[in-house]
């Protein structure tokens, strides 16, 4: 499977069934770096949002930088309703088998780096229902924050999606489908520096199982401590989009 190993059996904790709903203030047990700002907590939102700041109830997504200021990772920001379907699952982790195939992946994706993990945050959204739905869709997916204490990467995992729109972002209640699609992304929090993944807010981001920066369809790879945008195969970005680092 593309994603890494998740649920109950995995040690995971779950965030409760609710609407707009977030996780307790998670200490991290390592701190993590972000866009130049090191971070020792952070929430799992259920709309899609991994933040460090504070938490984001906000359900209906907008494209980055965003104005007020907060630093987060959106694997996949729009309106989730967990009461409807699926569940939402997190862990801290130093499983030397699970940093071990983390860090053959970024060291495959980053042939110039030499990185062996020693922590990682595993969140996990699985078969998650949408807002208002009328059907039985759900979305799976999954971001990863990893770091051996000296580099700091993020992996998103995108295994299902079946929908990119709550009702209440004008999306079709039984389709899923159409208004303000979710956006996916990162957001230092500073106006300067973001990036808004190809697709995101339009009809095209339920194909994000396809696409990739690192030659591996549905999984998408930064390293986020510094500045710049790197990977394999970054897609090419026109000057006149706000798609860039």
């Amino acid at each position: 499977s593309l994603l890494y190993p998740y649920g109950p059996d995995q040690g995971d904790q779950t965030n409760p069934k609710h609407d707009d709903g977030t996780s307790e203030r998670i200490a991290l047990s390592v701190p993590f770096t972000f866009y130049g700002k090191t971070h020792e907590a952070l929430f799992v939102n259920n709309n899609g949002v991994i933040s460090f700041d504070e938490p984001v109830r906000q359900y209906t997504p907008d494209p980055f930088p965003l104005a007020d200021g907060h630093s987060f990772v959106a694997p996949y920001w729009a309106d989730v309703d967990n009461v409807l379907g699926g569940d939402i699952f997190y862990r801290q982790t130093t499983n030397t088998v699970l940093l071990g195939d983390i860090s053959r992946d970024i060291n495959q994706y980053f042939p110039q780096t030499s990185f062996t993990a020693t922590w990682a945050f595993v969140a996990t959204w699985d078969h998650v229902a949408y807002y208002g739905s009328t059907s039985t869709k759900g979305n799976t997916f999954q971001a990863v924050l990893t770091t051996d204490s000296k580099m700091f990467f993020i992996i998103l995992n995108y295994w299902d999606i079946q929908w990119t729109t709550g009702a209440a972002s004008d999306g079709d209640a039984e389709t899923g489908l159409g208004g303000i699609a979710a956006h996916v992304g990162f957001n230092s929090g500073d106006d300067t520096n973001f990036y808004n993944i190809p697709g995101s807010q339009t009809d095209a981001i339920i194909n994000i199982t396809a696409t990739s920066n690192v030659s591996v369809p549905g999984r998408w790879v930064f390293r986020v401590d510094n500045f710049h945008l790197t990977g394999v195969d970054s897609p090419k970005v026109n000057e006149d989009d706000d798609c860039w680092l």
